[in-house]
């Protein structure tokens, strides 16, 4: 089997008009050489599925890491002296931010507003008599 660059120097030889008995020059000597050299191809990747993996999930501890985590909150506000406190409700699983005046005590700003999670709990408490899932 011949190689494009073999080819190309037997072309060229026959086009100058020299027969098959003409002296190749280094250089195309150098490209013959280089033209046979195989090139290794890398081997295709393994593919493999991902291993499965055990999700555990406590609630109580989600919980316990949530409190231990409000009081760290809330004890750096303090010794900050910012009026700033966390809370969380539980009976709407959310957080209760609180903003108040450090020399009277007075909440100035709270999110979500008192009234708000007033409205929660009794939407929650009215839950049966709005939705019966047996109508």
């Amino acid at each position: 089997m011949e190689t494009e660059i073999g080819k190309v120097g037997s072309s060229a030889a026959a086009s100058s008009g020299h027969g098959p008995n003409t002296t190749v020059t280094a250089a195309a000597q150098e490209q013959m050489k280089v033209a046979k050299v195989q090139v290794a191809m890398p081997e295709r990747p393994k593919i493999e599925a991902p291993k499965s993996v055990d999700i555990k999930y406590d609630p109580n501890q989600a919980r316990a890491n949530l409190s231990s985590a409000i009081n760290m909150l809330n004890e750096q506000m303090t010794s900050t002296k910012r009026g700033l406190g966390f809370s969380f409700d539980s009976a709407k699983n959310s957080a209760v931010i609180k903003v108040t005046d450090l020399n009277s005590g007075n909440v100035v700003r709270q999110i979500p507003t008192e009234d708000v999670l007033k409205m929660a709990h009794h939407i929650d408490a009215m839950k049966g008599i709005l939705y019966n899932k047996i109508a």
